[in-house]
């Protein structure tokens, strides 16, 4: 979550010079020195915005101002009171117990309004249509998303698919603000990434779009450890599915053994069944495959101690 916050802020920000005559410019600077004073949303930023698609109606940087004017516009903050640890992948603004030793912790949390939050998306499909080789701009349309559903992102995980399979069918020439070259590896990195967030989301709702999401990468990269391991994470931590995760960790493990993503989550499944012989297999491995010398020295001191009782 705390990733799709980033990014998200990151449109109210000034933007990049991306205009090719002085006048598109202008209206940049005009916008970004508006901003800096009254917000994305402020008194005068509709007007301004209003003025430059009037003369430029295909800039995108238009588009993408008047994505951040609704998009900011459509949010009323608030506070919530829970009785857990986190909420959508947050810690407590306040962490509070009452008389009886209850949790009773206070959240921070986002409203949209429907209708200001429909206009944010269309100024985003305009950009996407003006260019749709700007793979920020999609994403950005998939971090709004997951920001408006909260713990059920599933237009977020639809708009994700969708992108995966233009990646692998259409083989499109992809353009991002600040990533060069996306090539297959960058491009599951950043589909990765999204994974990452719905499962630190923590409802099950996220938990069940982490494991779709996995799986749909891995019928356009089968074997991908990246995902297999993904999936085995869904088995252990959302389902206490043991078996069925021991059995994707294995898949990495039989053709990448050096994976430690996969050789740490068997060892804390195997002290979660509190399994010794399980325990020391993988700390074995660890010992010889740790990514520092620390892990490794740790595994090693670890299974010497077990030997020894």
């Amino acid at each position: 979550m705390k990733r799709i916050l980033t990014l998200l802020a990151a449109v109210l920000l000034p933007l990049s010079l991306l205009a090719q005559t002085p006048s598109q410019e202008e209206y940049i600077r005009r916008y970004n020195n508006l901003v800096s004073r009254v917000g994305s949303a402020g008194v005068g930023v509709e007007t301004l915005l209003d003025k430059w698609a009037a003369d430029y109606p295909d800039d995108i940087s238009q588009c993408i101002a008047r994505f951040s004017f609704w998009f900011t516009k459509s949010q009323t903050t608030k506070v919530i009171q829970l009785p857990q640890d986190r909420y959508l992948g947050r810690e407590p603004l306040l962490p509070m117990t009452d008389s009886l030793g209850r949790k009773n912790n206070f959240f921070e949390d986002i409203e949209y309004d429907d209708e200001s939050f429909g206009q944010a998306l269309e100024a985003l499909d305009r950009a996407a249509s003006l260019a749709p080789e700007k793979l920020d701009v999609r994403f950005l349309r998939v971090d709004a998303l997951t920001a408006y559903e909260k713990g059920s992102p599933d237009m977020a995980l639809s708009a994700l698919k969708a992108l995966v399979d233009e990646h692998y069918r259409q083989h499109p020439a992809w353009t991002h603000e600040t990533v060069e070259n996306i090539n297959d590896e960058v491009f599951k990195a950043l589909i990765q990434d999204y994974c990452f967030t719905f499962f630190r989301l923590g409802t099950d709702s996220a938990a069940e779009a982490f494991k779709s999401l996995s799986e749909h990468m891995l019928t356009y990269s089968k074997d991908d450890p990246l995902f297999l391991d993904n999936i085995g994470s869904y088995w252990l931590v959302s389902k206490k599915d043991y078996k069925k995760a021991l059995k994707y960790y294995n898949q990495v493990l039989k053709k990448h053994p050096d994976d430690v993503t996969a050789i740490r989550n068997c060892i804390l499944l195997a002290r979660n069944k509190k399994d010794v012989k399980l325990e020391k297999k993988y700390l074995a491995m660890m010992a010889q495959y740790g990514e520092t010398e620390t892990d490794r020295a740790s595994a090693a001191a670890r299974l010497e101690a077990m030997n020894r009782k």
